[in-house]
């Protein structure tokens, strides 16, 4: 589960640095819409910084599932 907690690393970097908050305020339960206040602009834009850093593409489909954290960084790991 080494990779999981890499990519959890690398995921709240960058939530930290989109929404402006301290990376060790991120955690598995973060909720993007509730905790982060994260609109679908906000959102949009953490993806597509998410799609440069892990190399990968995500689809509509699968943005609109993820609500936390938690639910990121599972579908990053799992690719």
């Amino acid at each position: 589960m080494a990779e999981r907690a890499e990519v959890f690393t690398k995921v709240a970097a960058l939530m930290a640095k989109h929404f402006d908050v301290p990376q060790d305020s991120i955690k598995d339960e973060t909720n993007l819409v509730d905790d982060l206040q994260a609109d679908s602009i906000k959102i949009m834009e953490l993806i597509l910084d998410m799609e440069d850093e892990f190399d990968i593409e995500v689809s509509d489909e699968e943005a609109e599932k993820i609500t936390t954290v938690g639910q990121v960084v599972d579908y990053l790991a799992s690719l």
